[in-house]
């Protein structure tokens, strides 16, 4: 129920509007179907930016579309020093896929989640 709250609002036509609008967003297509996409901040001043979302459809996991959305990010926001993500403590896909980018955990905090609260993983990479 809270996913579905969550995913109602972060992904309504107006949040996808102001994140096309605000910030960059790369998607990855499979037979002219999109199958996943990345969604960086603009890059602050001092070189931090924030991969606020990173999603694959299941089916496509594990065959390199992950990472060459996070490169895409790398290449193309070319000031960026830093990259932040914070990811559910319990997402081992997510939290393994980042390790293995050579992302460092940071901090560990709970979160908030519409009353629901989540143990998340703060984690960095230097580029």
């Amino acid at each position: 129920e809270i996913q579905e709250s969550f995913l109602k609002f972060a992904y309504s036509d107006e949040m996808m509007q102001r994140r096309l609008e605000n910030s960059f967003i790369w998607v990855a297509e499979v037979d002219r179907k999109i199958v996943g996409f990345a969604n960086f901040s603009p890059v602050k001043e001092d070189g931090e930016t924030e991969l606020t979302a990173i999603y694959l459809n299941p089916e496509h996991q594990g065959k390199g579309i992950g990472t060459a959305l996070l490169n895409e990010g790398i290449i193309n926001l070319e000031d960026a020093k830093e990259i932040f993500i914070n990811v559910e403590k319990d997402n081992s896909i997510g939290t393994t896929f980042y390790k293995a980018k050579g992302f460092k955990v940071v901090s560990e905090f709970d979160d908030n989640f519409d009353g629901y609260i989540l143990k998340t993983v703060r984690m960095v990479l230097k580029v």
